[in-house]
């Protein structure tokens, strides 16, 4: 068996009256993101760990932000992309853990969610997608509430 290891990382920063889309599901807040697409940040950091499994670059070489193609694009679609590059090359996802950094809102009541809209979208079980939340105790940029940022690591197995 063939196994490849990625890692992804991502940053958005927050603006009032956004929406905040975070792992397909959208989140309650007076703040969200801004990007050039719905700005899902935990979708993009692990678009990048699936694509650095195979070499396939990043996000932005596939969807570039200077592209009309792209603006508003529901990031769950970018993610369903990448994971039909993954199939094509002979792989499968055997797991994926993302963890979040966000100041607020709170994601606890969220992660289930995000599990689930991700494993949906990956073609696996819910138990083979981690998805963690943490603050930066009001520590930098994150900590002051202007961004998140995401990292996310992939395990794909052959088919």
């Amino acid at each position: 068996m063939d196994i490849r290891i990625g890692n992804g990382y991502d940053v958005h920063a927050l603006a009032p009256g956004l929406p905040m889309w975070l792992g397909g599901v959208r989140i309650p807040s007076e703040n969200g993101f801004v990007a050039h697409s719905d700005g899902d940040v935990a979708i993009h950091a692990l678009c990048d760990a699936l694509l650095g499994c195979l070499a396939l670059g990043d996000i932005g070489h596939l969807f570039p932000d200077t592209s009309d193609e792209w603006k508003g694009v529901d990031s769950k679609l970018l993610l369903s992309r990448v994971v039909a590059l993954v199939h094509e090359k002979g792989y499968a996802v055997g797991n994926v853990d993302v963890t979040i950094a966000l100041q607020k809102p709170k994601l606890a009541p969220h992660i289930a969610d995000m599990r689930r809209t991700l494993a949906g979208i990956l073609g696996v079980t819910e138990d083979r997608v981690s998805v963690k939340a943490t603050t930066t105790e009001r520590l930098g940029f994150v900590g002051r509430c202007e961004g998140c940022e995401v990292w996310a690591t992939a395990l794909l197995i052959t088919k």
